[in-house]
């Protein structure tokens, strides 16, 4: 039909809807960042360095914690998001909290049209759920690319692809591990307020790690740093314990499971 929404705009409404919720819940605890927690977790923290004065682009942001901690550590930070309520709210906090960043509303593969790719940013940094809403890498990666200076580096953290073949209750392998299908779901709450009266249709695709890794050699950016995770630092997935503090794992599989991948990779000098 001409006039049903594309994936796109399902999702914006997808995110827009989470994000009044995403607020106020206890997961994301605007009130303690607020006072200065940071929202920045053990796995990025360990990989970042030191980040003063760098230009920094955060795809994804969501409503702007991890670029307003980005910015807390001296960073000059522009953070970009499909969803106007998020980036509205992202606004408003740094306003609140005189932080210094920028924010562009957009996805990422019409980021060229929006922000002026020179001189380059020192660090792309992109993290936790975000791979799964863009159908199409390669059109990703020529965007990393496209906005890392020579030398700058790419920081992904993200949900490992093993996790995303399974059902919402890990029961039962119920999608492939490749990129093989459209995924139409309707997402009912959401992670951070599971009874939320939410039940918005959503669209995602699963991205093996050959293909994240292939989408960003092609460019020519380089693999530094590569590890997995045998824990989440967010309680996100039903079924989660907290085994130490700040690393939550699966009950029913301990250990056994990755459950989060990093990469650290370069754009030659």
């Amino acid at each position: 039909m001409p006039d049903h929404p594309t994936y796109l705009e399902l999702n914006r409404r997808l995110w827009n809807a989470k994000t009044e919720y995403h607020l106020r819940s206890e997961f994301y605890d605007v009130a303690g960042f607020r006072q200065g927690q940071s929202s920045l977790k053990e796995i990025e923290l360990a990989l970042l360095g030191d980040v003063r004065g760098q230009r920094v682009l955060h795809l994804q942001c969501h409503f702007g914690q991890d670029t307003l901690s980005l910015a807390r550590l001296g960073a000059h930070v522009t953070g970009v998001d499909l969803s106007d309520e998020g980036i509205k709210a992202a606004r408003h906090l740094a306003a609140d909290l005189q932080l210094p960043a920028e924010f562009v509303c957009c996805d990422v593969y019409s980021l060229p049209a929006h922000l002026p790719s020179e001189p380059g940013f020192d660090l792309v940094y992109t993290t936790y759920g975000v791979l799964g809403w863009l159908p199409d890498l390669d059109r990703w990666a020529a965007v990393v690319s496209r906005y890392l200076r020579p030398g700058g580096r790419l920081l992904l953290v993200e949900m490992h692809p093993v996790v995303w073949m399974f059902d919402s209750q890990f029961t039962r392998v119920e999608y492939s591990y490749f990129n093989r299908e459209t995924i139409e779901e309707t997402t009912v709450g959401t992670y951070a307020e599971p009874g939320a009266p939410l039940a918005n249709p959503s669209v995602s695709w699963n991205h093996d790690l050959g293909e994240v890794l292939g989408s960003l050699r092609r460019q020519g950016v380089e693999l530094a740093d590569f590890q997995e995770y045998d824990f989440s630092p967010y309680n996100c997935f039903a079924g989660m314990q907290e085994t130490t503090p700040g690393r939550f794992q699966l009950a029913a599989l301990p250990g056994k499971l990755p459950l989060i991948y990093s990469l650290v990779m370069h754009r030659p000098a």
